[in-house]
């Protein structure tokens, strides 16, 4: 696989990453042993940066990476967050940025993850009560202390950004983007990237799930996948975003590719880094293709006139996630 220098900072990554949320939590059953796999194979084909968080389990995620990568820690780009204050029991209690949190929330990690280092490590969401300044601080701290090699923040606006990065270079910014998912076009945030050197690592690059063509009615998720939740997958929205998925699978099918490879060539093609996340190893190897399709001019030019900003209609998350986005 192609690796990709990700920001300026020094940190190279294969052009497509894996993101391991999934394998443990928020999208139905689990299978540890096919996760395993799933991991081993992207290793295997050339994935390397490899995405967690304390968050997703809470805990079991870092955990299941600790099993997959024993013996073999060098071979992966460990990516991983806090900042979503977890006790050690799991329990969520809402956003914390304060310096003392984050260098306990490392260690925390670093033991789940069996590991002393995380090679980039992000600020989960922007905790509004704590200026940037402080948190950044804290993670600058931790980079001289050989903990962590690099540092991110995620769903940041574009003034957070900067200000972050005024303190300690970011080498990432974590966001979903996506052909369902465009915002960072039009709010400052890609501009901002591209102006500051700053790699931009997109997750959900298939719109969830919707963009893969699987998915034709919301009863095909389990009782347990949070989907059910989402905006995007309900009533006359799931209609209507339906439609925007018929038309890349048309594209698609004209280039005798899937409808999830269309995508993520599409995100690659904008510079992006994106972590499709899947816990099969026969998913991950349709989306691993991806890496070999080259998008003409015309393609791009056909994407864009049946995917613009704004074809997509429901916000991103409910209601209270809402909040936390574009701190």
């Amino acid at each position: 696989m192609e690796d990709r220098a990700l920001g300026s900072q020094g940190l190279t990554v294969g052009v497509q990453g894996l993101g391991c949320m999934g394998m443990s939590a928020f999208y139905g059953a689990t299978d540890e042993t096919e996760s395993l796999a799933t991991i081993d194979r992207a290793l295997e084909l050339g994935v390397t940066l490899l995405d967690t968080a304390e968050s997703y389990g809470p805990f079991r995620n870092e955990q299941l990476l600790a099993k997959a990568l024993h013996g073999r820690r060098a071979d992966a780009v460990v990516a991983t967050k806090t900042g979503v204050e977890l006790a050690d029991d799991g329990r969520a209690s809402g956003l914390n940025g304060h310096p003392e949190y984050v260098r306990r929330a490392l260690d925390r990690s670093l033991r789940h993850l069996g590991t002393d280092y995380v090679d980039l490590y992000y600020l989960h969401r922007i905790d509004p009560g704590v200026p940037i300044e402080e948190t950044v601080g804290a993670l600058a701290e931790l980079v001289a202390a050989g903990k962590i090699r690099y540092i991110g923040v995620c769903e940041a606006s574009a003034r957070t950004i900067r200000r972050a990065h005024a303190v300690h270079p970011l080498t990432a910014v974590q966001t979903e983007y996506s052909l369902f998912e465009r915002g960072i076009e039009h709010d400052g945030v890609r501009e901002t990237l591209r102006e500051l050197g700053i790699g931009l690592v997109a997750y959900s690059p298939l719109g969830r799930g919707f963009l893969s063509g699987a998915i034709t009615s919301p009863d095909d998720f389990a009782a347990d996948d949070w989907r059910r939740t989402d905006p995007r997958f309900q009533g006359k929205n799931f209609d209507r975003n339906l439609e925007v998925v018929r038309e890349v699978r048309r594209i698609a099918a004209a280039k005798g590719v899937t409808p999830s490879q269309l995508a993520l060539a599409w995100v690659r093609h904008q510079g992006a880094v994106a972590i499709p996340g899947t816990k099969r190893r026969s998913y991950l190897e349709e989306n691993v293709a991806a890496t070999e399709l080259a998008l003409t001019p015309e393609d791009i030019a056909a994407i864009e006139a049946v995917a613009p900003h704004g074809a997509v209609t429901g916000d991103r998350y409910p209601p209270e996630y809402m909040k936390t986005l574009n701190g």
